[in-house]
């Protein structure tokens, strides 16, 4: 077997062939980011009869040549880009360039057991391409609030309560005591409110879009306690099939909530995870903390992890764990019968 490890940009892939037994560099290749050059690197690619290429998760980076690959047949895997990175600082050869970078990739996919399988994509990716606008949309009108906040002051005008910028009746209050105002900041601030205004409808329209297609994506995970319609729309982006993940553990090692052992001698210790897929652990955490205040269950464990001697944020990891397998419980259940209809019509 033969690991084909790639670092992708935009205009070039960088493509090192691997012996899957000894780890010993076979061949290198370089192409354009194009559907030629893509099909050029698979008739290269075919001098290895046995192989399995390893694609750096870089999300708009990595999709176009993924696609591609899957077409015609043949199997990737995606290599989270921390996990890349600890292999990249532990090899012999220093420095950094896009041989170095696709010679870590592959070696990566030899270390790790149980990386993602890639697929074709889905539902799941017209998901996270909304939910990342939003939030693209959501800072860039945090933004400009803060700006508008500043010409407030500047004109000596009354700021408006926290959080309370995106309301129609505060947008609407503040033209009134803009408008007749020559000053430059006055009319920047008059600039600003229009923004604002246009980027909350556009929002809150991304938010209907979402709420819709994670009921339909997700109705058993969006049942459990805790996971609101925008978080389930964040996991369920950010894990593009939960049918890539072998197992409970590896979808846990993937988003982080899998404990890392730091323990020697009598002491058995165990601490956080700092790799996998933050934006994952993040939706997995805001789950947590919601059911440690409306949930019974949730606070039931926490109060058994608390009894045990666990610290307030041992418990809080333990129970995020437990979120995790929950959530790949219910992520199997829905893919399931999303397929089952579409195997009977078949």
């Amino acid at each position: 077997m033969v690991i084909l490890g790639a670092d992708l940009h935009k205009r070039w892939h960088t493509i090192v062939a691997v012996d899957g037994t000894t780890g010993r560099k076979l061949g290198e290749k370089t192409i354009p980011a194009t559907p030629d050059g893509h099909l050029e690197l698979r008739r290269w690619a075919t001098r290895f009869p046995e192989r399995r290429w390893a694609l750096e998760d870089c999300r708009h980076l990595s999709r176009r040549l993924e696609a591609d690959l899957l077409r015609s047949g043949e199997a990737v895997v995606r290599v989270p880009p921390k996990v890349m990175a600890g292999v990249r600082r532990s090899v012999r050869e220093p420095g950094k360039s896009d041989p170095i970078d696709a010679l870590a990739v592959a070696q990566a996919a030899l270390r790790e057991a149980g990386l993602p399988v890639a697929t074709l994509d889905g539902p799941e990716r017209e998901l996270r391409l909304l939910v990342d606008h939003r939030e693209d949309l959501v800072a860039e009108r945090t933004r400009h609030m803060q700006r508008l906040r500043w010409h407030l002051l500047d004109l000596g005008i009354e700021e408006p309560g926290a959080r309370s910028l995106d309301r129609p009746a505060v947008l609407a209050g503040l033209e009134d005591r803009l408008a007749g105002r020559t000053e430059p900041a006055a009319r920047l601030a008059r600039d600003i409110v229009g923004r604002v205004r246009d980027l909350t409808a556009a929002i809150r329209l991304l938010e209907r879009e979402i709420e819709t297609l994670a009921a339909a994506l997700a109705p058993t995970l969006l049942a459990l306690p805790g996971c609101g319609p925008r978080t389930a729309a964040k996991i369920v982006g950010e894990a593009a099939g939960i049918s890539r993940f072998r197992s409970k553990e590896a979808f846990a090692r993937h988003n982080g909530t899998a404990p890392v052992p730091v323990w020697s001698g009598n002491i058995a210790r165990f601490r956080l995870s700092r790799g996998g897929n933050r934006q994952l652990n993040l939706a997995l955490h805001r789950i947590a903390i919601t059911q440690m205040r409306i949930d019974e269950r949730g606070r039931a464990y926490l109060e058994h992890r608390r009894a045990a001697g666990d610290t307030k944020t041992e418990a809080i990891r333990a129970l995020r764990r437990r979120i995790s397998d929950e959530v790949f419980r219910r992520l199997r259940a829905d893919e399931a019968a999303r397929v089952t209809p579409l195997a009977v019509a078949a």
